[in-house]
């Protein structure tokens, strides 16, 4: 949902492939583990399987995972990588795990915050709950997103405006598409954005204006 946290970003990246970060290969790798008795070499062999070529510095990453997971206790089960879509609004996506009692997981790479759940996630977990719903024709109340580096897992029920915020990425992407040129939202993370200056020289122009 890159459209979501600066319209204007995404569109300078638009032809850029998004790729999978290796951290995340690597935490989605953990959270297929069973929990219990964690085998960390046998874990990180299915990460190079996946990713040959990763940094090996990373295994330090890994094992902190792990340490935290532990932790925590960790008991993960179901199907990977579950694609889901919905006709009506658009959208396409992948579920990291759907479990045999019908919830479903997006896997983070990155910590938990102390209380709560970070907007993308809820955003996320919004979109593949309407896909679902579409999908199954039951109501999905919500899922759970799994901060690995914690070993925290962290339930979030869908809210109205949750859906509201996807109807309105989808109407964002939809103008972007048509040559529009987005507005750029008041808590746009400007300070840290490698387009901060072309952002400001092509806000208020017609993408037809630049190309």
């Amino acid at each position: 949902m890159r459209v979501h946290v600066c319209p204007v970003r995404f569109y300078f990246e638009r032809d850029k492939p998004v790729l999978e970060s290796d951290r995340h290969v690597i935490c989605k790798q953990l959270s297929y583990h069973p929990g219990k008795n964690f085998d960390a070499g046998a874990i990180w062999e299915k990460v190079l399987e996946v990713r040959p070529n990763i940094d090996t510095r990373l295994r330090g990453f890994m094992d902190a995972c792990i340490a935290s997971c532990e932790k925590n206790g960790w008991n993960p089960d179901g199907e990977r990588d579950v694609p889901v879509a919905s006709e009506r609004h658009g959208i396409t996506g992948v579920i990291d795990r759907m479990e045999p009692v019908g919830t479903f997981s997006i896997i983070r790479a990155s910590g938990a915050m102390p209380f709560g759940t970070y907007a993308a996630d809820r955003l996320q977990i919004a979109a593949i709950a309407m896909c679902l719903e579409e999908m199954t024709g039951k109501e999905v109340l919500g899922g759970n997103i799994e901060y690995i580096p914690d070993g925290v897992s962290r339930f979030h029920e869908v809210q109205p405006r949750d859906r509201k915020a996807v109807i309105t990425t989808l109407h964002t992407l939809q103008k972007i598409k048509e040559g529009q040129m987005p507005v750029r939202p008041l808590n746009a993370p400007c300070n840290r954005c490698k387009y901060k200056e072309k952002c400001e020289e092509a806000c208020g122009h017609r993408l037809s204006e630049l190309l």
